[in-house]
């Protein structure tokens, strides 16, 4: 029967430990392992991941194509429901809120709320994006939650303009035609002016 006092780990699962730099003595030769000299030699040298001596990495000498959407890819503040019973019952939470309170650090696109833990007490949450799980729990627990909106970045031109100016503004190709219309009735008065006055007899 096994107790405390004879107590042994499995065969195989532990091992003595590997002494470095203690000489020919210790079993691991004069260098340690470690070979002649060089920078894999030394305490402390390494080399990073990725490095191939100074010549042009794999990564960089592959080709990229694709598209990737990581550059577009928006990080919120995550805060969990565990984080918000803190707070009293009936306080309006919001980002600002959360950071004075620590719960929150660093730059994000918004706040977003998960429903990890329980809530037992109504709060009213202002936040960006909020799971499904979250929004049940809260308004169980008599909450409501304010979705923020997003701002719009610059002022939106109207689609399609009013039956009435479109009937009075004229478009520029519109009045060309119009322009060359008038010329040309303009010349044929000239001619027929001109026609009418060759024909009248001169008087003797």
């Amino acid at each position: 029967m096994i107790r405390l006092h004879n107590m042994r780990p499995r065969p195989g699962s532990t091992h003595r430990v590997k002494r470095l730099g203690c000489g020919e003595s210790s079993g691991h030769g004069k260098t340690s392992g470690k070979g002649h000299k060089g920078q894999k030699a030394r305490s402390g040298g390494s080399i990073r991941l990725g490095f191939e001596g100074g010549q042009m990495p794999l990564i960089r000498r592959l080709p990229k194509r694709g598209f990737n959407n990581a550059a577009f890819h928006k990080n919120y503040a995550v805060v969990n429901l565990t984080d918000l019973a803190s707070f009293k019952e009936g306080t309006v939470v919001n980002e600002q809120m959360l950071r004075e309170a620590k719960l929150l650090r660093g730059n994000g696109a918004g706040l977003k709320i998960l429903g990890d833990g329980e809530l037992k007490h109504a709060l009213s949450i202002e936040a960006d994006k909020i799971s499904a799980s979250a929004r049940e729990k809260i308004e169980k627990a008599g909450g409501s939650v304010t979705l923020r909106q997003k701002a719009v970045q610059g002022p939106r031109r109207e689609a399609a303009e009013t039956p009435a100016a479109a009937e009075t503004e004229e478009t520029p190709s519109e009045a060309k035609p119009k322009a060359k219309a008038s010329a040309k009735t303009a010349s044929k008065k000239k001619s027929a002016a001109k026609t009418a006055a060759k024909k009248k007899p001169r008087k003797s």
